[in-house]
């Protein structure tokens, strides 16, 4: 039995469709057309599989029907595999031209095979029933499936056949109907690719008539005529060839029309002539009128109506090859005209050109193909406007017709340079300008020649803000077409149009937005462009670039963010976004290059200026401050510049107080000491600026522990010697609060202090903001000669004049230090103060009469005593009472109440109503310091011990005196009242206040 089961026909046969099926479902995925309806087919196939198997499994081999079956089921499997092998190696336009065809094959199939299958007697088989169930059910479906072409193909194919029944469609009508074609089965639409695929399709063509298929070849022969219109079918060469066989055999001169083309009723030669039953034609417009209006024939009388006119296709295609002819001599004799030296000739022969150009898209074609291109673009060059701007109309729409035009226009020798030179004129020219550009910008081949010419960006950006709305839109339009390339989209943004290069820094790939990163990073932007980029959100997209993992990358977006952080509004909306934490990580990481170090403090630095203006804070965490600052040691001279410049931005912020405690607390002034030593000067430089801010409003006692006389000539060289006003005010500043001590003083005499200081007074002249710190700076550090006399008088005597004149000229913290400076001198001035002798022996032969200083009592000289009545500076001092800074205020009256100390008073009052400072004095009493009305409370209480004062000024005083009762302090109210009680405003006995 087992050898003559193997050698069963039938089962054989059987055996060979199941798997003929399960090649079917396996390759039918692979076909290019009608890929669901062969999906559905090998679904219905697949099903009836179990069936087949169970039937050769239970060897059914015993009735002739079951044979025709199975044949009937090989037969058309087998077909249907030649059928996807078709569908899967012939050319794509080939098979589409056939779907329908394809479809139908494929519904005979599935059909063919129900009708096999129900021809089984499943009843009387014994098989299970869920596989009889499955198969009644597949055999009720294949039997009733229709399979049609998809509605994408459908419309193609209806195109076509319009296509073909016209006869005379245009070349756009064959390009967008290749497009589709194309798009329906899956080929690239560049030229290139559809032109292949073309080439392919015509010899599939060729094989048909081999295969002696004339009615197919027929067909096809008419596709590929309508077909050959595109651009992409045919190349130039081939269409010039045949436009120049036809032209050359019609002639020069043009014909007149035929007496036939002529409309009896209109006189004028027909578009669309129609035919009525007496056989006489007429235009279709002109008869419908005639008859609308109740007129028979106009030729026989005769009644006539609408229904009765067909047209006349032989006569319309008679008068448009008429039409052709004629256009076609025209335009092959209008060239010679371009060339003439009459304006107003080159003027109408570009308008008649332009007419015939905008008739049809046959005649565009024709224009290019005569060569017109380069003798326009020749025309570009002339001087006339009017010329100039006709001719890029004329450009512009040759430039409609497709690919071809713009390239042909693109290849002419400074064909893009000439029309990018018509951007920079005048308005109506420039419209047309960039309206011609536009549409050389839509084809990809022209895209990057336009973007390489030079200015056209530049000037394209321009025109995307004027005021003309369409010229503007073609602007951006254009700027849209070529931004495909890196090196426009960089230019675009060198001329200030960002919105490229912002969407490529956003979303392209890791290679675009390095490019893109250094840009921003190198480019000089102005202030706009910073708050522009920021508004259109370039931060996000440069934050990411942080935490990117190419070194690169990250050091690109360091870059740009530095270069836009320049702008302290862009820093503060930094800060705010978080950037502080990525950068510190970038800057603490040990691997982190030098230069990648150097970008990111650097932008620390940057970014700290922009805080010191608004309530920001650049450090959160103090650890941070702390680990900021220990990197001042741990890394190159650039490193260091910015971290110092950072913290001394930020101790001039906001949260200035909690930054200098903290660098106080991890020995940042020992460091900043040791670094005015350093080699480097311009680190030297920023060290003294930090350590002057960190010593400033009398702080100088955190200095005092590290303060030696190579400390103290190591300030006095870098004043002398430095070329940096700011380190120089800075070193000042350092050394004016420096504590005050006879030692200190020494040290600063020893170093020749004294001469290089009083060289700046004189600089007060100056009103640039540097300079005037320079003087404030001096004077401060003068104040440590002054404070105590041991050095030779004469030395300091030269400073009294100048620092009188600073009382008139500086600012008030200028003020505020000559007058502490002439205090202090003042201090001295009774010990200094030289006595008279007592007379001795004869009368005659005594000294002769000297003149005593009313306060001292004594011989005084400005070089001995620095007598202040002496130099004149008291009225000076008077007029310092009137600053309205409270701090050179109070300086300038420690200095006048020196001349009312202890016994002086009586003197000194005299002295201080002499130049009115008595009534200066009552208006401090409204001063916004309680420590300054104080000081003036107690010397009123002094003055007003003397009558004379008391009665010619405590009028005066009444009224701030009773004010201060009533708003100060418990302190000052007390000694309010007690001056009140001078005056006998109060009872010298009330304990009221």
């Amino acid at each position: 039995m087992v050898p003559d089961m193997i050698c069963d026909p039938f089962a054989d046969l059987l055996s060979s469709t199941i798997e003929c099926i399960l090649e079917i479902v396996l390759t039918s995925k692979n076909v290019f057309i009608e890929r669901k309806s062969f999906a559905e087919l090998s679904a219905y196939l697949n099903r009836i599989v179990p069936f087949l198997k169970e039937i050769n499994r239970k060897n059914i081999t015993d009735s002739i029907p079951w044979e025709n079956v199975i044949q009937i089921l090989n037969r058309q499997t087998v077909d249907a595999r030649q059928l996807i092998l078709e569908c899967s190696k012939k050319n794509k336009v080939y098979l589409l031209m056939n779907c329908r065809l394809i479809a139908k094959r494929i519904e005979n199939i599935t059909r063919e095979i129900s009708r096999a299958l129900s021809c089984i007697p499943l009843a009387s088989l014994d098989i299970s029933s869920g596989i009889k169930e499955e198969i009644v059910e597949v055999i009720d479906s294949m039997r009733t499936a229709e399979f049609k072409t998809a509605i994408a193909e459908e419309e193609i194919l209806e195109k076509i056949d319009s296509g073909i029944h016209q006869r005379n469609v245009d070349r756009s009508y064959a390009n967008k109907l290749l497009v589709s074609i194309a798009e329906a089965i899956g080929v690239s639409t560049e030229s290139s690719a559809l032109r292949r695929e073309f080439e392919e399709f015509k010899d599939e063509i060729d094989n048909a008539r081999l295969r002696k298929d004339q009615a197919e070849a027929l067909q096809m022969d008419q596709i590929i005529a309508l077909l050959e219109r595109a651009d992409a079918a045919t190349s130039r060469q081939e269409k010039e060839k045949k436009y120049f066989i036809k032209r050359k055999s019609l002639g020069n001169q043009p014909l007149e029309p035929l007496l036939s083309f002529y409309c009896p009723i209109t006189r004028e030669v027909m578009t669309d002539p129609v035919e009525i039953p007496s056989g006489h034609t007429f235009e279709r417009c002109a008869i419908e009128k005639w008859l609308a209006e109740g007129n028979l024939c106009p030729m026989t009388s005769t009644p006539l109506n609408n229904t009765m006119i067909r047209p006349n296709k032989t006569l319309r295609q008679s008068i448009e090859e008429w039409k052709d002819r004629n256009t076609m001599i025209t335009i092959a004799n209008m060239k010679l005209k371009l060339s003439s030296a009459e304006e107003e000739e080159v003027l109408n022969c570009l308008e008649q050109l332009m007419d015939i150009c905008e008739q049809r898209e046959v005649h565009r074609e024709w224009v290019i193909m005569e060569d017109y291109i380069p003798i326009l673009i020749k025309l570009l060059d002339l001087k006339s406007r009017d010329i100039r701007n006709l001719v890029l109309e004329v450009l512009c729409v040759l430039a409609k017709d497709g690919n071809d035009a713009k390239e042909r226009i693109a290849e002419v020798d400074s064909a893009l340079e000439s029309i990018v030179r018509s951007l920079g004129r005048r308005i109506g020219e420039r419209k047309s300008a960039v309206a011609l550009l536009l549409e050389l910008s839509n084809c990809k081949s022209v895209q990057e020649s336009i973007g390489k010419v030079q200015g056209c960006i530049l000037l394209l950006v321009t025109m995307s803000s004027c005021d003309d709305n369409k010229a503007a839109r073609d602007a951006r339009d254009v700027l849209e077409n070529i931004s495909f390339s890196d090196d426009n989209v960089i230019l675009m943004a060198q001329a200030n149009y960002f919105k490229y290069l912002l969407q490529r820094l956003s979303s392209g790939s890791s290679d675009v937005k390095l490019l893109m990163a250094k840009t921003l990073g190198e480019m000089e932007l102005t202030d706009h462009n910073k708050s522009s980029l920021f508004e259109e959100g370039v931060l996000d997209s440069l934050l990411s670039l942080l935490s990117h993992g190419d070194v690169e990358v990250k050091q690109a977006g360091v870059k740009a963010l530095l270069n836009l952080s320049s702008l302290p509004r862009n820093g503060q909306e930094m800060i705010r976004k978080g950037v502080m934490r990525p950068l510190l990580d970038m800057l603490y990481r040990h691997r982190a290059s030098q230069s990648l170090r150097e970008l990111v403090a650097a932008t620390i630095t940057k970014l700290a200026f922009s805080a010191s203006s608004e309530a920001l804070s650049l450090l959160d965490a103090d650890d941070d401050i702390y680990e900021l600052f220990s990197l001042v040691n741990l890394n190159g001279p650039a490193v260091q510049q910015s971290i110092l410049q950072a913290f001394c931005a930020m101790c001039k912020s906001p949260s200035a107080a909690n930054v200098k405690t903290k660098l106080a607390q991890c020995s940042a002034v020992q460091v900043l000491v040791q670094f005015c030593e350093h080699s480097n000067t311009n680190v030297r430089s920023d060290a003294i600026k930090l350590l002057c801010c960190l010593i400033e409003n009398g702080n100088g006692g955190v200095i005092q522990e590290y303060v030696d006389q190579n400390f103290v000539e190591t300030l006095v060289k870098i004043i002398k010697t430095s070329q940096d006003e700011e380190e120089i005010a800075s070193a000042m500043g350092i050394t004016s609060n420096l504590p005050k001590s006879p030692q200190i003083s020494d040290w600063l005499f020893a170093a020749e202090g004294l001469p290089v200081f009083s060289e700046f007074l004189d600089e007060v002249k100056h009103k640039s903001s540097c300079k005037l710190q320079l003087v404030e700076n001096a004077v401060g550090a003068l104040c440590h000669f002054t404070v105590s006399i041991n050095q030779p008088t004469q030395r300091i005597a030269g400073l009294v004049p100048k620092l009188i004149r600073l009382l008139d000229l500086g600012t008030s913290l200028t003020k505020n230090r000559a007058a502490i400076c002439l205090a202090q001198l003042s201090e001295n001035s009774q010990t200094l103060s030289r006595t008279i002798p007592k007379r001795s022996g004869l009368w005659c032969f005594s000294p002769s009469q000297v003149e005593l200083c009313p306060i001292h009592r004594g011989i005084c000289t400005l070089e001995t005593s620095f007598c202040l009545v002496e130099a004149g500076a008291v009225g000076p001092l008077v007029r310092v009472l009137g600053d309205p800074d409270p701090g050179a205020c109070e300086a300038s009256l420690d200095a006048l109440l020196t001349l009312i100390k202890d016994e002086k008073l009586q003197s000194g009052a005299k002295v201080l109503a002499e130049e009115n400072a008595i009534p200066s004095m009552i208006k401090l009493l409204d001063s916004p310091s309680p420590r300054l009305q104080e000081k003036v409370l107690n010397s009123l209480e002094r003055l007003f011990r003397l009558v004379e004062y008391k009665q010619r000024y405590g009028s005066s005083a009444q009224m701030p005196l009773v004010d201060l009762t009533q708003r100060g302090t418990s302190n000052i109210k007390s000694v309010a009242a007690k001056v009140l009680a001078q005056l006998n405003v109060l009872h010298d006995q009330s304990s009221y206040f």
